[in-house]
């Protein structure tokens, strides 16, 4: 099962939407470049198991 969820690039702060594989557990971690800036943001991810809620933090990329 798949959503969508919106987080904020680490380096220039522009909001992205991103897919989250619901299936791959409750912690989650990976990087996606920023659709804006281009530059890579790692992806930290947590899901609710009770609502699904997702909720991401970033970080840079070095």
């Amino acid at each position: 099962m798949q959503t969508t969820a919106e987080y904020s690039c680490a380096f220039c702060g522009e909001s992205s939407t991103t897919f989250i594989d619901l299936s791959a557990g409750s912690n989650q971690s990976y990087i996606e470049d920023c659709q804006v800036c281009c530059r890579p943001n790692i992806l930290y991810i947590t899901v609710d198991e009770d609502t699904l809620e997702v909720t991401i933090d970033t970080d840079y990329q070095e």
